[in-house]
This record gives structure tokens, C-alpha cells and sequence, in this order.
């Protein structure tokens, strides 16, 4: 369990995010809950504190894409704080690509929110990190659509496997200072993101077993969460037969022109 931390939670007005913030804050923690909701943050912090659980949430308004904002906002969490030991990045926008049309201004609004959104934010918190006396911690949350290319998500699933790399090299530059980084790679989870999906989602989890999975892996401090286990397995064994993939299987689940 994570207890007694200063946490910065992205992400925070809806799904994931929100069963997490809702989670950390019962278990006695201090969290800056941010988004650009400003009225669902307000929420989430009203439904913590009519809980009467021993944390606080506090709302700090934020766009992740906008660089300014993004890193002049550290100051809020800050005051708010009094410091940083963990950063919890859960923003995340997903369109799906049909036809294979590419379109760059599609790719750089997923970018914008699941890669450069999350620089932003760690260069941001990593100051108040590298003060922290209190086992400072990154997690980045990502997907497993990274694992194999799957239909439409060429946009999507290139992001987070961008996400991905970024984190496990952030990881080997952050070891003299004592900062873990951990990868956060959940299946499909019942979120307002998801919600608009037009195709079988296997496995789906809801938002409190998602949160409960990312807290657990995270107190522990693993190097990556992955689940559920199922779905992760079998991304893990199409990776290891490529060819059987890209060749048989992925093939079917693709939509062709006729069908959209």
C-alpha cells in the first residue's frame, strides 16, 4: 500500500485516475489531483473528502499540452504539498485510425497528450522529486497496445510504446539519484476513453481493479505493472511468433474498407 506520500496524480477527473486518487487518498496520502476538468477535479476531491479518509486531495488545474502552463503549475503543487515524492502520470487521449489514413494532425494530438504531455510533467516534478526524502518515485501509465501492432492504433499504440522507451531510459539516468520509475501497462479498463470503442475489448477491467493492480505493483516498486495477466500473456506470445501475427492473426482483426 502507499501510505504518507506527496503525490502529483495526472489525470485525475475520470477513469483510472480518478479510482486512484479516490484509493490514495483513503490510505492517509497528500494528493495534487490535476486535469483540465476543472469541475470533475472539484468533484473528485468532494467525494474523498465525504469519505472521510485520513488523505487530502487538492485540485490543481492543468493542460499537459501546453508548456507554459504546464511549467508554471509546479508551484500550485508545491504550495499545495510542501513538497513531491511521487508523480503519477495518468493523462492519456486515444483516436483510432480507419483505412489506414494518416493524418499528422490526428498523431500530433495523440502525442501532444501521451508523450510530450508526460515530459512536461516530469521535467516539471523532478526538482521537487530530487529533494524528496521520501523514496521518490516516477509512474508512467501506458498501455499494452505497445506490445504488437494492432489494427487502427497505429497513432495510439506508438505513443505509448514511445512512453515506454522514454520511462526505461529515464530509469537508467535517474539511478545515481535514487528515483524509481515504473511503467504502468493496463489492458483494457471501462473508462470514458474507452467507452466509445466499437470492438470486443477481452478482459475488460473496471477502474477500482485497475487502481488496485497500478497501487500494488507501484508500492512495491516494480519496474513495470502489466494486466491483466491474460491479455498480457497473450500480446507477449503474439510478440514471440511475429509472423503468425502479422501474417494470419492480426490480419483478421483488421477492418477493410468495405466494413467501415
Amino acid at each position: 500500500m502507499i501510505r504518507r506520500k506527496r503525490i502529483w496524480l495526472i489525470g485525475a477527473g475520470s477513469g483510472i485516475g480518478k479510482s486512484l486518487a479516490l484509493k490514495l487518498a483513503a490510505a492517509g496520502n497528500q494528493v495534487a489531483i490535476s486535469g483540465r476538468n476543472v469541475v470533475g477535479l472539484d468533484a473528485v476531491a468532494l467525494e474523498a473528502a465525504s469519505s472521510g479518509g485520513a488523505g487530502k486531495l487538492f485540485p490543481v488545474a492543468c493542460d499537459v499540452t501546453d508548456d507554459q502552463q504546464m511549467a508554471s503549475v509546479l508551484s500550485s503543487v508545491e504550495t499545495a504539498l510542501g513538497g513531491l515524492d511521487m508523480l503519477i502520470y495518468c493523462a492519456g487521449r486515444c483516436e483510432y485510425i480507419d483505412n489506414a489514413d494518416m493524418k499528422t494532425d490526428l498523431f500530433r494530438r495523440v502525442y501532444e497528450v501521451n508523450v510530450f504531455g508526460m515530459v512536461n510533467a516530469i521535467q516539471g516534478a523532478l526538482p521537487l522529486l530530487k529533494r524528496s526524502g521520501n523514496a521518490p518515485q516516477i509512474v508512467g501509465v501506458a498501455s499494452m497496445s505497445a506490445v504488437v501492432g494492432l489494427p487502427r492504433a497505429e497513432a495510439y499504440g506508438s505513443s505509448k510504446a514511445a512512453a515506454i522507451y522514454m520511462l526505461d531510459a529515464l530509469r537508467l539516468d535517474l539511478t545515481d539519484q535514487k528515483i524509481d520509475v515504473t511503467v504502468v501497462n493496463p489492458g483494457f479498463v471501462e473508462t470514458p476513453m474507452t467507452d466509445s470503442n466499437d470492438f470486443p475489448m477481452p478482459f475488460l477491467m473496471q477502474g477500482d481493479q485497475a487502481a488496485d493492480c497500478i497501487i500494488a505493483g507501484v508500492s512495491k516498486r516494480k519496474r513495470t505493472v502489466n494486466f491483466p495477466f491474460k491479455l498480457w500473456f497473450s500480446l507477449k506470445l503474439a510478440a514471440l511468433f511475429p509472423s503468425l501475427w502479422y501474417r494470419v492473426i492480426g490480419p483478421r482483426l483488421a477492418r477493410n474498407e468495405s466494413s467501415t
